[in-house]
């Protein structure tokens, strides 16, 4: 079966840094539902449209392509007696941008009273290169279109 608007495609894939330097490898498949539902990046849509299981592709994508580029507007300090009880470096928090919306901030640093934090993806700003292997393709449920992600094993699970 092809990939194409509809179907769930199951992948391997390893990310690495422009130079080859492994960021991470699957340890289990990512299971996606293709077809603009945004469940992956754009470009990793586009190279996988019409092919079968067994294809393997290595993309290289820029940061606009990936997880976009770093905005310095999204780094915030808060004293610690604002930071809720239990969270660590490497948690994360929900927080707003500037403008109002509502934004998942990660904890980068605390620093005697006062909390840093980043709301950009921990690999924005950074060109990078995708090797995937596609495990499988099969078409998408009723409930899974309309739920616009996968449900079931490597999915979402009510």
């Amino acid at each position: 079966m092809k990939i194409e608007k509809d179907t769930v495609v199951t992948l391997r894939y390893k990310v690495a840094e422009a130079s080859g330097k492994l960021i991470e490898e699957s340890r289990t498949p990512m299971v996606y539902l293709h077809g603009g539902y945004e469940n992956t990046l754009p470009k990793i849509e586009a190279a996988l449209e019409g092919k079968e299981a067994g294809h393997e592709v290595t993309l290289q994508l820029k940061p606009e392509d990936a997880f976009g580029q770093r905005d310095e507007s999204l780094k915030r300090t808060i004293s610690k007696k604002e930071f809720p009880p239990g969270v660590k470096v490497g948690g994360q928090l929900e927080g707003h941008t500037d403008d109002g919306r509502p934004h998942v901030f990660h904890v980068m640093k605390i620093k005697g009273d006062q909390v840093l934090l980043d709301g950009n993806h921990p690999l924005a700003g950074r060109e990078l290169r995708f090797s995937l292997k596609v495990a499988g393709v099969r078409r998408a449920t009723a409930e899974e279109i309309a739920h616009r992600h996968v449900h079931g094993e490597h999915g979402h699970q009510h």
